[in-house]
């Protein structure tokens, strides 16, 4: 009998479908323990706030009460709790508190490290369309600092008005057009390119394609990934599309060229035969008309608009940088790219 038994237990005959529902029970009982314990935290440093905050409109009389209050309570809390009590973050529990007071509206879906970086954002819209974005797409810390510090939310208002970015982020509209998802500049310092060395489009490609979750989430909302040097054959002529993609949201397929330099009209006539050879030959027609963008290091404004026709929706040139600036460095150049655009137009008219 025992050894039927053993026999039985090693049996490696086992269902895969009911090893993969085995599996999938323990990681989504690990993944909701850890949310548990994430959120309990979050929980107690908004609680800690509001008892500091409360205890030092007790004492508002004195001027240098929280100072005080914060400092003795720290000595008295991290011989017993450790460090993560010290003066730095009892001040972020009781700004935690500001920011967020209603106990109700916190996000179970966000770490204490999230919340720390949003409680840092003054603007009361920014933050909550960071917050709302970190939310829809689970982005990690490290990816919601990264969309922080490269200005995700001000290059975003380039091209649209704030009621309709943070309508997207609530989940109140879709996006309908390219430029609701298409930021300027495109920053992919993620490459590990250096900006001073010299490189081909070829090597800008690769270095895209070994970061491609990163390329496609400072891209925007929705993009997947379709094919790389896609072969176009127009009769015996071959040509190659850098990058294919697709986005879900605007429903159309998405052409990157990329180039190292500045662009040119020839670069744009290039990357329209590529987009209306998709618009003719892959697109379904519930599908909405292919989008082409041209990534490159300089652009001219009047080039692009002299070039491509008055109604032309679907080519777009971005500017890329690879590396991050400092937020004082892509707030001049973004003021500069906008000036720029009204120069342009204030000529043209």
């Amino acid at each position: 009998m025992s050894s039927i038994i053993q026999k039985n237990a090693s049996d490696p005959q086992l269902p895969n479908q009911f090893v993969n529902d085995i599996r999938q029970i323990i990681t989504t009982a690990q993944t909701n323990a850890v949310r548990s314990v994430d959120f309990c935290r979050v929980q107690m440093y908004w609680n800690l706030g509001k008892r500091i905050l409360e205890e030092e409109q007790q004492g508002k009389a004195r001027a240098d009460y929280g100072a005080y209050l914060l400092e003795n309570l720290a000595k008295r809390l991290e011989p017993e709790f450790g460090s993560g009590f010290g003066v730095r973050q009892l001040k972020f529990c009781r700004q935690f508190y500001r920011e967020y007071p209603i106990r109700n509206a916190l996000r179970s879906q966000l770490n204490w490290s999230q919340y720390r970086m949003l409680i840092q954002i003054s603007d009361p819209d920014k933050r909550q369309y960071y917050e709302l974005e970190a939310v829809n797409n689970a982005w990690t810390g490290r990816e919601l600092q990264r969309q922080i510090d490269s200005l995700l939310y001000e290059r975003l208002l380039m091209s649209n008005d704030k009621d309709a970015v943070l309508a997207v982020a609530r989940k109140e509209r879709i996006p309908e057009t390219p430029q609701e998802i298409i930021k300027q500049p495109t920053v992919l310092e993620f490459l590990g390119l250096k900006k001073e060395a010299a490189y081909y489009e070829k090597d800008l490609e690769q270095a895209i394609i070994t970061h491609i979750a990163e390329f496609m989430l400072e891209m925007g909302k929705g993009f997947s990934f379709v094919a790389r040097q896609k072969r176009i054959l127009l009769e015996d002529d071959e040509f190659f599309a850098d990058l294919v993609f697709y986005n879900r949201l605007l429903r159309c397929f998405v052409v990157i060229e990329l180039k190292t330099g500045e662009l040119t009209h020839q670069d744009l006539g290039q990357l329209q035969m590529y987009v209306n050879y998709y618009d003719r030959n892959e697109k379904l027609p519930e599908e909405n008309p292919t989008i082409g963008i041209l990534l490159c290091t300089r652009k001219n404004e009047t080039l692009v608009r002299t070039t491509l026709p008055e109604n032309n929706s679907t080519i777009l040139a971005s500017e890329y940088r690879l590396y991050l600036p400092t937020a004082e460095q892509l707030i001049k150049e973004v003021n500069e790219i906008k000036e720029q655009i009204q120069r342009d137009k204030e000529t043209e008219a």
